[in-house]
Order: C-alpha cells, then sequence, then structure tokens
C-alpha cells in the first residue's frame, strides 16, 4: 500500500489512502429445474443429450461439463434481452451407433456434475446443477401392439415387458406415446415402474389411419431408452 509522509513542524504525518469496503455479493437464486439426461432409442440404434432449466426469467445461460469447458453458451438479443426467456429444452443430434457408436457418445458427455449459471434480466445471478450418469435401461419389449398390425380401435391396449436389464438398473417409471403425424396428434400417459399396460381411449384413434406406439423406460437418474412400432387403427 502507498503511503504519504509529511514533515512539518517536526512532527512527521504519515497518511494512508482509505480503501473503499467491498460490498457483500448477494447468494445466487437457485434455477427452478436444471436438468441433464440421455436418451436412447432402441428402435433406431442412436442417443442423444438432453439439457433442461427453468427459473426466473434470463438473458443468459451458460452450461459447463465436469470437466469445467462450456457445453453450450446462450445469449438473448434484442427485445428479448430485457424480456427474457425462463425455460430452455435442447437436445442433440441423433447420429446411428454405427457412425457414433454409444461408447464415444460417453466419452463425449461424461458422467460428473454438470453445472447451470444464468444471469436474470435484471443482472442477479442464477445456478443449478445435475448429476448425468451413463446408467441406461434396456429397450422395453412392446406386446402389443404388432409392428405393422391393424388394430381395433375400440380395444387398443399398449403392453410391454417390465425392465429389468441391465442388472441392477433402478426403474423409476414408463411414458408411453401414441403419435398420428399428419396432423399432429399425441396422447402421453406418465406410468409408474409397476405399470405393464395402458389402454388408448377410442375416441383418440380415427380409423384407417397409421400411428406411431413409442414406450419409454425411465430410470432413477431421468435416463430413458424408448422402443417403438408402428400400427394403423382399425
Amino acid at each position: 500500500m502507498k503511503r504519504s509522509i509529511w514533515i512539518t513542524g517536526g512532527l512527521l504525518i504519515a497518511t494512508v489512502p482509505l480503501v473503499a469496503a467491498t460490498a457483500p455479493q448477494p447468494d445466487p437464486i437457485p434455477l427452478t429445474a436444471a436438468s441433464v439426461i440421455v436418451e436412447i432409442n432402441a428402435t433406431d440404434g442412436d442417443a442423444g443429450l438432453q439439457p433442461f432449466l427453468d427459473g426466473e426469467a434470463w438473458k443468459r445461460v451458460t452450461v459447463y461439463r465436469p470437466d469445467g469447458r462450456k457445453l453450450f453458451d446462450v445469449r438473448t438479443r434484442g427485445n428479448l434481452t430485457q424480456y427474457g426467456l425462463t425455460e430452455l429444452f435442447s437436445e442433440s443430434s441423433e447420429p446411428p451407433f454405427t457412425e457414433f457408436p454409444l461408447e464415444e457418445f460417453k466419452k463425449l458427455f461424461p458422467e460428473g456434475e454438470y453445472r447451470f449459471e444464468a444471469t436474470s434480466i435484471s443482472g442477479e445471478r442464477m445456478v443449478g446443477s445435475d448429476t448425468l450418469t451413463h446408467d441406461f435401461p434396456a429397450g422395453p419389449v412392446i406386446v402389443s401392439p404388432r409392428s405393422g398390425a391393424t388394430v381395433d380401435s375400440d380395444r387398443l391396449v399398449v403392453r410391454w415387458k417390465p425392465v429389468t436389464k441391465p442388472d441392477g438398473i433402478d426403474m423409476v417409471g414408463y411414458q408411453v406415446l401414441v403419435e398420428r403425424e399428419d396432423p399432429l396428434r399425441v396422447f402421453s400417459a406418465d406410468l409408474p415402474a409397476t405399470a405393464t399396460r395402458v389402454r388408448i381411449p377410442r375416441q383418440f384413434l380415427e380409423p384407417g389411419t397409421e400411428y406411431k406406439v413409442e414406450v419409454l423406460a425411465i430410470e432413477v437418474s431421468g435416463n430413458q431408452t424408448l422402443t417403438e412400432v408402428d400400427f394403423t387403427a382399425g
């Protein structure tokens, strides 16, 4: 620290410059939600990374890998800078395993804690984190409907075998989606880990129309694996 020394009337006077006190930084605001999971398509043979966050209106968000490197950085522009966004969901591309094997995917997105840091439209810091694992359930075996079958619209029950592989997998539930592509119409049901069937309301199905069924097996970290089949409503 620099000091000034004066001599006045035989007296030594030392002056020390004043240092402004640093104001304490406010605690960051927790994000309402912050997650990063992997979805595997057992039918097509591919995998995708799915980050998601939710919180107060923000103008910038950055997600960091476990090694501290940026996974992605999103900033608002124009009117959105002061208006802000709240949710953000995205999914990586899904090249087939024949081009980009699962082991390479796992190296690109390693296990560990992924940190979320955001800045609100008022300048406040928001944070969150989630732990990505490589615990992937096996794809559900769909018992009915059979792929390519024509199914009575009044009696459609989607059935699957319980997922127990790999050994030690901790299942928390299933999701069943029935989708018509054009125009888009989707039936969705979230079910417990004990479920192996769900009846599709006949009001949802239109005879003579093609549909796709997806059954997703979801394990405790959020990772999910899906199997899909096509059928025609009769």
